[in-house]
């Protein structure tokens, strides 16, 4: 089994190119996704790729790429753990924007890889079970491109509020662009309800973000955002979002 770490060997970049990126950064703040994912596009053409997890933000961004450029690489990183409803809504997409997300897997099936630690790493070791079945493919994934999009926003935590539209990713030695940095939750739903955009149906049940089953549950409206994950621990991100300065 290969372990995160091994896949983690972020390339080297200047000072000038990190000035470079702030930069444009700062000229897309005030712009609007679909102006930022059509900058991505024309910058990085086709190494450029996108990563989701079928949230509200990232089926927003796909429903952009579908007119902008619906040749763009797009993959969710399926850990063999996640959500029915999240695997149907992949097809979902499919047939309404023609639009294919590659399932992109960990080396060893879940079978495979409880059967190694003696039982579900989630239960003991989650950080293990992210970094194997997440963190380790999208750095293998990552070394085919030079630039990949993500559906974070500001809001939705601490670990996410200082997030550039256009950065270096540090853990992954790619350039990293969140178009939806500086939106809302609330936009994003009036986005998706005005255009009629695919979403999963677990989130009109209480499931606010939405994970790997063991480690996802419904929250009430009173809770912060990222709570129904890894309920019970202080653990809010599996490690693809943390800043590494």
């Amino acid at each position: 089994m290969v372990s995160p770490d091994s896949v983690l060997e972020p390339a080297n970049i200047s000072a000038e190119s990190l000035d470079d990126l702030a930069r444009q950064s700062a000229s897309l703040e005030s712009a609007e996704p679909h102006e930022i994912i059509r900058f991505a596009v024309e910058r990085y053409g086709n190494k450029l790729t996108m990563a989701t997890a079928f949230g509200p933000e990232g089926c927003a961004i796909i429903h952009w790429l579908a007119s902008i450029a619906p040749q763009t690489y797009i993959f969710n990183l399926d850990t063999g753990y996640q959500f029915q409803e999240t695997l149907q809504l992949r097809d979902t997409i499919a047939n309404r924007y023609g639009v294919n997300v590659v399932l992109e897997q960990p080396e060893t099936t879940v079978a495979e890889y409880e059967r190694i630690h003696g039982g579900p790493l989630y239960r003991t070791d989650s950080n293990r079970c992210c970094g194997d079945r997440k963190i380790a493919v999208i750095g293998r994934v990552l070394t085919r491109f030079d630039a990949w999009m993500s559906g974070i926003r500001r809001d939705q935590s601490v670990d996410r509020a200082a997030a550039a539209i256009v950065g270096w990713d540090t853990k992954f030695g790619v350039v990293k662009i969140s178009p939806l940095a500086n939106w809302t939750k609330a936009k994003v739903w009036d986005l998706i309800i005005r255009e009629n955009i695919p979403y999963n149906p677990l989130h009109d049940q209480g499931y606010v973000s939405i994970g790997c089953f063991p480690c996802t549950r419904a929250i009430t409206t009173d809770d912060d955002e990222r709570a129904g994950r890894w309920s019970g621990t202080a653990k809010t991100e599996c490690g693809l979002h943390v800043r590494e300065d």
